[in-house]
């Protein structure tokens, strides 16, 4: 094969995958509806989501437990096989078995079912063939139907274990709507690394305070801000009226702007080249909401307010990598 025929074989693979997903997505019908409201009624009596799979839905249904388990939804990942030998132990009252075969005929997943319906455990099937051995052994069948496999043999599990990866997501996702599962709660599952900081970490958490905010009064001039600045190590200073309500904000880029016009500004009063009503966050505000203003209004400085617009703080970008928010 030449280079263009690689490129070739790897795109028609995708394409082929890509139809089988489109076929999963408009078959979808009451049987997703049930499998969601089976779900959350073992949810909303303590139990959780036991996901198991033989071979590459195995491992399909490992990622689909951990997707459910990081949104809200108690989930956790039980080899068939293991089961039988003593992990069966997994499962307990409430719970419900989230069965992953495309064939519906699995020999590890078929015998594992009346083991699991001795407990009492209502049993959702994912399964290609809505007339499987599976599909009549469960509780609702949710069919994962695709086009063809892009493997040109038909038999390695490509197109079928995409499209049941996609529907297990879009499960996932239905039932984190339903069961309003918000960024808070996600933060609470996330604690480390860069998502867990920007969900949990509050503007107040991160922003400088004290001597580390170059704050002036209405009065101050270009000068004062300058020194502030300087001693402050802040790219920006902030002016407030009598109230300690923020009026403006003075950045090194405002110096500089005006300095290049050949202007001796240094006793002028600051609040003739401030910028009045900033952009601003509440010191309140989660962490991530920092991230989004920077993004969309393309600021490096930012005031931080108290509810009743009192000036709090100020948050500087360059503080965000330090504090591996971003």
């Amino acid at each position: 094969m030449n280079d263009a025929e690689i490129l070739a074989r790897a795109r028609q693979v995708m394409d082929i995958e890509i139809d089988g997903v489109r076929v999963a997505r408009d078959a979808l019908d009451g049987g997703f509806v049930a499998a969601v409201r089976l779900i959350l009624a073992a949810l909303g009596k303590g139990g959780k989501i036991v996901c198991t799979g033989v071979g590459k839905n195995l491992h399909i249904a490992e990622k689909l437990s951990a997707t459910l388990a990081s949104t809200g939804s108690t989930s956790v990942l039980m080899n068939p096989i293991q089961a039988m030998h003593g992990d069966l132990g997994i499962v307990a009252e409430n719970d419900v078995l989230l069965a992953l075969s495309f064939s519906g005929e699995s020999d590890e997943v078929i015998t594992l079912i009346p083991a699991v319906r001795r407990l009492a455990i209502p049993v959702v099937g994912m399964v290609g063939d809505a007339g499987s051995s599976l599909a009549r052994l469960s509780d609702v069948v949710l069919r994962v139907s695709i086009g063809r496999e892009a493997c040109p043999f038909g038999m390695a599990p490509t197109t079928s274990t995409t499209a049941t990866l996609v529907v297990g997501d879009a499960l996932a996702m239905a039932l984190l709507d339903a069961r309003q599962f918000n960024k808070e709660n996600y933060a609470m599952l996330h604690p480390a690394g860069a998502i867990g900081r920007a969900l949990v970490l509050r503007v107040r958490d991160i922003m400088r305070t004290g001597d580390k905010v170059a704050r002036l009064p209405l009065g101050a001039t270009v000068e004062d801000a300058i020194m502030a600045m300087t001693a402050a190590q802040s790219g920006a200073a902030l002016i407030a009226d009598a109230d300690g309500k923020l009026a403006g904000i003075f950045t090194d880029g405002d110096l500089r702007r005006q300095l290049s016009k050949g202007e001796n500004l240094l006793q002028s009063p600051v609040s003739g080249y401030m910028t009045r009503t900033p952009v601003s966050v509440c010191a309140d505000a989660l962490a991530v909401d920092v991230l989004r203003v920077f993004e969309a209004c393309k600021i490096d400085d930012l005031p931080a307010l108290e509810a009743d617009g009192t000036l709090a703080g100020y948050v500087d970008i360059q503080d965000l990598p330090k504090m591996k928010v971003m």
